[in-house]
């Protein structure tokens, strides 16, 4: 006789409902691991040319007087850096001294 293991549908909801709580987490690592690889956002980029992105918040015209990367609400560098990943650029980072027409400030 070969024994096989019961999968009963408590067993089964217990597994489901702890996979489901931990995904969060998991794909948080997985997103936040290669933002520091990430090559630049390109200004010929389409991405780029959709918002007015420039790598110098004082070549743009729209630009208050202040406004960058590195205070907008976007921006996902850590405080001081040249350059850190953008919430609109999946896998590209910005520079911290750049500007678009999204830009938000920080909450």
């Amino acid at each position: 006789m070969n024994p096989q293991p019961s999968l009963s549908r408590r067993r089964l909801l217990k597994g489901l409902a702890l996979a489901v709580s931990l995904a969060p987490l998991a794909g948080s690592r997985v997103r936040s691991a290669p933002a520091a690889d990430a090559p630049l956002l390109a200004i010929s980029a389409p991405e780029a040319r959709a918002v007015k992105y420039v790598e110098d918040a004082r070549q743009a015209s729209a630009a208050t007087a202040g406004s960058n990367c590195a205070n907008c609400g976007l921006y996902q560098g850590p405080s001081g850096s040249a350059q850190g990943p953008c919430q609109l650029f999946t896998g590209k980072q910005v520079k911290a001294a750049g500007w678009c027409t999204a830009w938000a400030p920080q909450m």
